[in-house]
């Protein structure tokens, strides 16, 4: 069945793959991003082009996910234009690398608002309507060091993460009476592909961070970096993650898994969250909330 979705973050990386790979699968795609008609106008331009060449609906949307503003306009927009919307996929966030003393407070706040807060303002935006509709699907885009192997320097990154995850195992269960399903993707380390550790940022305290590049800390960065890459296998495919997203929508309601993994590097999250979920679907039936982690089907829909 045609879906209307909005991906946030659908610039580049795994939210422009997903974009594209959606709106081949014939659903109505937007994807959302920043500076439409400044910094990211090229990518405007070859959401149009791509959506012309291969005869598909994507279409290319103005979401700041760090204004309420710009949030409740762009889902507003959505609807306006379509009368519903179907899917969510929370995929917008940033990478750093770098020693975790390094960067400012300030820096982790920013760092916290991009790959969480984010996903709190799209939810204010857009719940509203799938709750009267009583039904949806939000697919958050999390991430294999949530709760895998985590390797040093990129500590901020992993903190804003693992939150990020936690938001989305919370909204399952308070999502669940009113129809709305939760699927939570967890890509693991891919170093090639995507411009997550081309772009990612790194600490503002430059003086502090030279102190990690002597003595016992000499070519740790670049271990770092060597270790990481030499873990994913050379025929890992970054496209997996985009193709596990169509598959999640394409399910049938009530089929579709809590979680997903693509993980190439093998880090043991998945191991983790198998143990974790468990953990919890037993404590909510134990306290008489088992309902809450299977969304309620309401008639007509």
């Amino acid at each position: 069945m045609k879906k209307v979705i909005v991906i946030t973050g659908a610039s580049s990386g795994f939210g422009g793959q997903a974009a594209r790979a959606l709106a081949r699968a014939g659903h109505t795609v937007y994807a959302s991003m920043r500076e439409t008609a400044g910094r990211n106008e090229p990518q405007v331009a070859e959401v149009k082009k791509y959506a012309a060449e291969n005869g598909v609906d994507l279409r290319a949307v103005e979401l700041d996910v760090s204004l309420q503003e710009s949030s409740d306009a762009a889902i507003q927009k959505i609807i306006d234009e379509n009368g519903h919307l179907d899917v969510i996929v929370h995929n917008a966030g940033h990478m750093v690398f770098g020693p975790a003393e390094a960067f400012t407070p300030e820096q982790l706040a920013e760092l916290y608002d991009t790959n969480v807060l984010s996903t709190q303002r799209v939810n204010r935006s857009a719940l509203p309507h799938l709750r009267a509709r009583g039904t949806g699907l939000l697919v958050w885009v999390s991430s294999s060091s949530a709760r895998g192997g985590t390797p040093p320097f990129l500590a901020p990154y992993f903190a804003a993460k693992a939150a990020m995850d936690a938001l989305a195992v919370s909204y399952a269960g308070e999502l669940a009476p009113a129809g709305i399903e939760t699927s939570i993707i967890v890509p693991g380390a891919f170093t090639t592909g995507t411009n997550h550790f081309k772009n990612a940022g790194t600490p503002k305290d430059t003086a502090r961070a030279s102190e990690y590049k002597t003595n016992a800390y000499q070519g740790f960065a670049e271990k770092i970096q060597r270790g990481l890459a030499a873990a994913v296998p050379p025929e890992a495919d970054v496209a997996a993650v985009a193709d596990a997203i169509v598959k999640v929508v394409n399910m049938p309601f009530g089929k579709r898994p809590f979680r997903t993994h693509i993980d190439p590097a093998q880090d043991g999250c998945e191991v983790v969250n198998t143990v974790a979920d468990r953990i919890r679907a037993e404590f909510l039936r134990r306290i008489g909330l088992g309902d809450l982690l299977t969304p309620r089907r309401h008639e007509g829909l």
